[in-house]
């Protein structure tokens, strides 16, 4: 009885605090939140001004897109303009797109819901919440970008994917193509994702099950192409810094920039699971045990490291390192347990590896921002990473851990504001 009225008492908390932390984002909506700095100026310098030409001359716009200098799809901004043909204004469009985002916090949950059947299910909610403090999720959430409902539609193909594992049923295979293009169409850098999934779809079923699938996902592919190769609408490259500032646009190939940089963000949002005793210690017993490649490994990468701080971005620990010491000799002192820890993930299972390296593989262009992969680091942690003990982590010290870093950062973009 007892431990029935704890669960409940816990469940009316759950519902408190998200009623709390909702406020907390209506309130950033009404004040111009703007933590991650560049979103507010994407809105109002870009993003609505599309908005508002799509509405007002849609062909015109959809075949001169390229021209705006916007390296993101026009799929989410071509959607947004119908509710200004339907008589809505700009605010009340901000504000449908914010109660929108809301779905990926509801998506996240299904995801844990799913996959940790036996974990309280008070705790599954309160680790779905901690998306209302991610910067990224707030500062998208309140300026309407394409990058929020592109996650959220990834979010679902992983739950119809995690439904599939389960049950084995091929109708989950299409489901998770089916939103997997959506979300690809929303935010092209998902679509580096449909290897991962293919991959496992073979392993499970013979490849003539799967022959109108793959015809399924050509057809679907086609549109895009026609857009960028045939009409000549690349909007793709558009807007990237390039090397240096005579540079309108740049894509970059170094992959010493990104995994040191991606690692050292990975490493910084799942610190947290490093309280798991089990992960801690075999994690320290991983560096220990292969110091000297690791050593080697991460002396290669910085001798091939160019990364600007004119490009803007770069993580949280270059960009401290360039902030207190103006060069990146701290950042290059951290990167042997960063990237540490980011090859211990990698080499748990191959599936880990291979996520992971499509993660690298996403990111084109030469700037590398932190919301690339905040939030969607710790929801992939926990729904498609493996052997990570994940479900030793539900415990009420380190979700409030959690909630603590994520205030740390908050309050640490905060700082970075007034500093810069």
């Amino acid at each position: 009885m007892n431990l029935i009225n704890k669960i409940k008492d816990l469940s009316i908390n759950n519902i408190i605090f998200f009623f709390i932390i909702y406020l907390s984002l209506i309130i950033g909506f009404l004040y111009n939140e703007n933590l991650n700095f560049g979103s507010y100026h994407d809105w109002t310098n870009s993003n609505q001004k599309i908005i508002n030409d799509f509405s007002n001359n849609f062909l015109h716009t959809f075949l001169n897109y390229d021209n705006y200098g916007h390296r993101h799809s026009p799929v989410y901004l071509i959607f947004l303009s119908l509710f200004l043909d339907l008589g809505f204004e700009i605010d009340q469009i901000r504000m449908i797109h914010l109660h929108l985002s809301i779905l990926l916090v509801v998506v996240f949950y299904m995801c844990l819901k799913l996959k940790f059947q036996n974990i309280n299910d008070n705790y599954l909610i309160a680790l779905s919440l901690i998306l209302f403090l991610s910067p990224t999720f707030r500062s998208l959430s309140i300026w309407p970008d394409s990058r929020l409902p592109g996650l959220t539609f990834f979010v679902l193909a992983t739950y119809f994917f995690l439904k599939f594992k389960k049950t084995n049923h091929f109708k989950y295979t299409w489901y998770t193509c089916a939103t997997l293009i959506i979300s690809s169409y929303i935010s092209p850098n998902f679509s580096v994702f449909f290897p991962y999934f293919f991959f496992l779809f073979f392993k499970k079923f013979k490849l003539i099950k799967l022959n109108l699938l793959m015809i399924f996902n050509f057809l679907a592919s086609l549109p895009i192409f026609y857009y960028i190769f045939i009409l000549d609408v690349n909007f793709m490259t558009g807007g990237t810094p390039g090397f240096n500032n005579s540079e309108g646009i740049s894509m970059s190939f170094n992959f010493s920039n990104k995994i040191m940089i991606i690692s050292s963000i990975i490493f910084f949002h799942l610190s947290p699971v490093l309280i798991i005793s089990n992960f801690h210690k075999s994690f320290s017993s991983f560096l220990i045990n292969r110091s000297i490649i690791l050593i080697l490994f991460t002396l290669c990468l910085i001798y091939f490291f160019n990364y600007q701080v004119a490009y803007t971005g770069g993580g949280i620990f270059f960009i401290i390192s360039n902030l207190i010491f103006d060069n990146n000799y701290l950042f290059f002192v951290a990167a042997f347990f960063f990237i540490g820890f980011f090859v211990y993930i990698a080499s748990l299972n191959w599936n880990n590896f291979f996520i992971l390296s499509l993660l690298v593989i996403s990111n084109i262009q030469n700037t590398i921002y932190h919301k690339y992969y905040e939030p969607m680091i710790i929801i992939l942690f926990f729904t498609l990473l493996k052997q990570v003990e994940a479900e030793k982590f539900f415990k009420k010290k380190n979700l409030i851990y959690l909630y603590f870093l994520s205030l740390i950062f908050i309050l640490m973009k905060i700082v970075k504001f007034y500093l810069i």
